[in-house]
């Protein structure tokens, strides 16, 4: 390994660990030599995850949290300080999908064909709410719990997972849409202002990958035709390769990338 890609000697912290995406970047951290706190609301998945790192040869905690939630974010990083002494990275990866019209759709199968999702049900304000309130609000509470520790020592590195959503309109998905597009704003603000103490912020944005979130879309032979059909490449991704790319992230080979959002998405959102 080049050694401007090691975490030898690193801490993490990755929200939304128990499963897909998070679980695979914090067991990526864990190989390349990070002791990681993994956190979400399912303690039975978090810890599964701690025992991996831990099997691994890392240090790992456990840590249950709803990234929501302002005061469980801090807890949840004061959690990680006493375990290792310090924070070098944080993944803000804890997501939530919600599908629905703003208002119900008539004529949807002549109008709209192909939709993934009831075009004839209306998103509620309650899923509205909690889309935004764990895909946005979680990432600026978790980012805002961690910033004066990583102001304080001249350095961090910050890794949000967004989404081509962020930047491709779909029917059915405003919430998430608009969630996605407020982190990778979030995201460019945040660099801008706290470039000047070496903390590097940027975004992976994955696009069509087939974890627990996506499943009820991908589970049939349609809907796994239609989603290989849209990705350029014709495949599937890998959970490891978003590791890899946040590992790169959160390692000093990046040290003067900042304000990026990286598409890792076999060419979807090129078209």
């Amino acid at each position: 390994m080049l050694p401007e890609l090691s975490l030898e000697g690193k801490s993490a912290v990755v929200t939304g660990a128990g499963r897909g995406i998070g679980r695979a970047i914090a067991l990526v951290l864990a190989e390349a030599g990070a002791d990681v706190a993994v956190a979400a609301r399912t303690v039975s998945e978090i810890e599964a995850t701690a025992a991996q790192i831990e099997a691994l040869g890392r240090r790992s905690i456990a840590v249950p949290a709803d990234v929501s939630d302002s005061d469980d974010a801090h807890a949840m990083i004061d959690a990680a300080l006493g375990a290792f002494g310090k924070i070098d990275i944080l993944v803000n990866n804890a997501g939530k999908l919600s599908r629905g019209p703003v208002v119900p759709l008539p004529d949807a199968d002549e109008l709209h064909p192909g939709l993934r999702g009831d075009p004839t049900v209306a998103a509620t304000d309650e899923e509205w709410q909690t889309t935004l309130d764990t895909n946005l609000s979680g990432v600026y509470y978790c980012s805002r719990a961690v910033g004066a520790h990583m102001i304080e020592r001249r350095y961090g590195k910050i890794v949000n997972i967004t989404s081509n959503n962020g930047v491709q309109a779909f029917p059915l998905v405003a919430a998430y849409n608009a969630s996605k597009a407020g982190v990778n704003m979030l995201t460019r603000v945040l660099a801008l202002e706290w470039a000047p103490y070496n903390i590097c912020v940027n975004a992976i944005g994955p696009g069509d990958y087939h974890t627990a979130m996506t499943d009820a879309t991908w589970s049939t032979s349609e809907g796994r035709r239609n989603h290989l059909d849209a990705i350029p490449m014709h495949r599937e991704g890998d959970l490891r390769e978003l590791g890899i790319l946040a590992a790169y992230l959160a390692s000093p080979a990046s040290d003067y990338i900042t304000g990026q959002i990286i598409y890792l998405d076999g060419g979807l959102t090129a078209k």
